[in-house]
C-alpha cells in the first residue's frame, strides 16, 4: 500500500462559514474523517502547512510548499496538496518549475464547495487525487479536478463556480479518473533524469493587458519597478504603434533597462504568432523581445520568476525560456 503525504494549504475545500463569508478553518481531524474510504487503498499522513484563502497565496508560499515536498520526498510515494482554486493554476505551474523530474506524482486539488457542505465536489476531488497519486509510473506535477488530470503547466481556471472549473490549455488532459479507474491519454513517465529542486524565485513580474486607449507611459513605471513584463496583446499578438499611443519607443526603453519583455495573447487558445502581422513584426524585429507561443499565462508568470531567480544574461535567459519544461511549450525557437 502506497504512502501519500497530504499537504494542507487552506482554500475553499478547507473553509467554514463565518459572519464575514467563507474562510479556511477546517481542522486536520475533521479532514481526516473524510478520508476514511481513501485509506482503503493508501496510507495517508497529513501535514498542515498553511491555512489561507488562495487569493492570498504568494511566491513565498510556493517556496514553503516546495520545501515541504523536498524535505519529505524520500519518505512518501506521492503527494497531494489541497489548495484554493483561485490561484491553484499558478501554484501548479510554479511547482512544475521548482520540482522537476520527481519520478513521483505531486497532485494539487481543491474544490468549489467546502468539504463541510452536504453538496460538495471536495470528496470526489480528494478521492480522485489520491487514486491518481497511487498510480504506477507517474512523474510530475498535476492538477486533478472534476475527474480530469491536467499537467501543472497547462491548467487554467475557466469557471468561477461550476464543478468543472479547470481546463487544459493548448494540450490534452493527461488522464481521466473514473471512480477507481484511471484512463491515461498522454505519457506520464517524464524524463530519465534525477529529481531537482529549486527555491529561488524573483517575483518582480508584471502582467499587462493591452486595451484600446491604454497609454504607453505605463511601461515607464513597469520598467522602473519590475524585472519582466508579460504584455497580453490582442489576437496573435501585436504592439500598437499608431498616433500618440505608440508603444514601440517605450519597448526600446524597457530594453535599455534590462527588463525582460514577453509578448503573449489575451486569447485563451492556440497561442501567439507575433510576427504574422505588421503590428507584431515591427516590435519583434526591432527589439529583444520574447513571445509566449502556446504557453499559458500562469506558466509564463511562474517560468519568468523561476528564470529571473537564476540571474542569467539575456542570451542564456532566452535560450532557457524557450526550452520546454514539463511540456509547457510545444512551439518555440
Amino acid at each position: 500500500m502506497k504512502r501519500i503525504l497530504l499537504i494542507l494549504t487552506g482554500g475553499t475545500i478547507a473553509s467554514v462559514d463565518t459572519d464575514e463569508g467563507l474562510r479556511p478553518g477546517i481542522t486536520p481531524e475533521d479532514l481526516r474523517k473524510s478520508l476514511a474510504e481513501i485509506t482503503d487503498f493508501c496510507e495517508i499522513e497529513i501535514l498542515p502547512l498553511l491555512n489561507v484563502d488562495s487569493t492570498n497565496i504568494q511566491p513565498e508560499h510556493w517556496q514553503m510548499i516546495e520545501k515541504a515536498v523536498e524535505e519529505n520526498f524520500d519518505n512518501y510515494d506521492g503527494f497531494v496538496i489541497t489548495h484554493g482554486t483561485d490561484t491553484m493554476a499558478y501554484t501548479a505551474a510554479a511547482l512544475s518549475y521548482m520540482i522537476q523530474n520527481p519520478h513521483k506524482p505531486i497532485v494539487i486539488t481543491g474544490s468549489q464547495k467546502p468539504l463541510v457542505k452536504t453538496i460538495t465536489d471536495a470528496r470526489k476531488n480528494l478521492r480522485d487525487s489520491f487514486r491518481f497519486a497511487c498510480e504506477e509510473n507517474v512523474n510530475g506535477v498535476y492538477l486533478v479536478f472534476n475527474g480530469e488530470v491536467i499537467l501543472g503547466t497547462r491548467a487554467r481556471k475557466v469557471r468561477s463556480k461550476s464543478f468543472n472549473a479547470f481546463d487544459s490549455i493548448n494540450y490534452p488532459i493527461a488522464a481521466f479518473v473514473d471512480n477507481d479507474r484511471v484512463v491515461r491519454y498522454v505519457e506520464l513517465k517524464g524524463e530519465d533524469k534525477p529529481v531537482s529542486f529549486s527555491q529561488k524565485l524573483a517575483p518582480k513580474v508584471f502582467l499587462l493587458k493591452l486595451v484600446p486607449g491604454i497609454k504607453p507611459d505605463i511601461l515607464d513605471y513597469i520598467g522602473d519597478n519590475y524585472d519582466a513584463v508579460i504584455i497580453e496583446s490582442c489576437g496573435v499578438g501585436g504592439i500598437p504603434f499608431a498616433d500618440e499611443r505608440n508603444f514601440l519607443d517605450k519597448l526600446e526603453s524597457l530594453t535599455r533597462k534590462n527588463c525582460i519583455v514577453v509578448i503573449a495573447t489575451q486569447v485563451m487558445l492556440e497561442g501567439s504568432d507575433v510576427e504574422l502581422y505588421e503590428v507584431g513584426f515591427k516590435a519583434m524585429s526591432r527589439y529583444h523581445l520574447l513571445q509566449a507561443y502556446d504557453m499559458t499565462t500562469e506558466a509564463l508568470v511562474a517560468k519568468l520568476m523561476w528564470l529571473l531567480g537564476k540571474g542569467y544574461d539575456f542570451d542564456t535567459f532566452q535560450r532557457e525560456f524557450y526550452r520546454p519544461v514539463a511540456n509547457d511549450l510545444l512551439r518555440g525557437q
